[in-house]
């Protein structure tokens, strides 16, 4: 019995000796067993740093850097994002709704013409195939790679439910917008112009799926 308040003893020595006693103050660095992570290269946010000559962690941004969500007053030409296009205004541009509604259709600023609608869908293509396609597949069939995971609830836009008739235009921005389900809201990623044009380029979608061949 003895022996095993000795070994007690030693193991609580060893502990103490480094650990040290609780509330102890060291002036050197603590011997962590688990760091998790406390010690990483890293400059924190308006830190000094020694590095740099003139003592400061935070650097300037590269010359010509835009932020993101800003542009030249003005700006709207497709692809631009001016800070005030990611929403939070009233109207169906803005929100989807018309009234207490969902509206249908494009919305009048937006400027659609016979001769800019083609690069407006187009655009909506590219913005389905960096956000939607994933999980929606690249026809919008609902057979994208998250499917394969069996992850439940995923549109197929080609079902008669997600037309324009059962699904109007409005109610696809808002869900784009706010998320669905297990859908993500995007509205903090996506500008509005965006989520038009990437609602306008599912309708072509469905639009050529419901197309017969011969007539393509």
């Amino acid at each position: 019995m003895r022996y095993f308040f000795l070994v007690y003893a030693l193991i609580a020595l060893i502990v103490v000796g480094i650990f040290g006693f609780r509330g102890q103050h060291f002036s050197k660095a603590p011997i962590r067993i688990f760091p998790d992570m406390d010690e990483q290269d890293k400059i924190k946010p308006q830190k000094p740093d020694a590095f740099f000559a003139d003592g400061h962690g935070s650097r300037l941004p590269v010359t010509g850097t835009q932020p993101r969500g800003f542009n030249e007053e003005g700006a709207r030409e497709i692809g631009g994002i001016p800070e005030y296009e990611f929403g939070g205004q009233p109207g169906y541009y803005y929100s989807g709704h018309i009234g207490s509604y969902y509206g249908t259709g494009m919305p009048e600023e937006l400027g659609l013409t016979e001769a800019n609608a083609p690069a407006f869908i187009k655009r909506g293509e590219e913005r389905f195939g960096i956000y939607c396609a994933v999980c929606h597949g690249k026809s919008g069939d609902g057979l994208g790679i998250t499917s394969h995971y069996n992850i439940p609830g995923i549109a197929n836009f080609h079902l008669d439910a997600y037309k324009s008739a059962a699904y109007p235009d409005g109610r696809l921005f808002n869900t784009i917008t706010n998320g669905k389900g297990n859908m993500s809201p995007y509205g903090y990623n996506i500008p509005v112009r965006d989520r038009w044009a990437i609602i306008a380029y599912v309708r072509t979608l469905q639009a050529a799926k419901a197309t017969p061949a011969a007539a393509q």
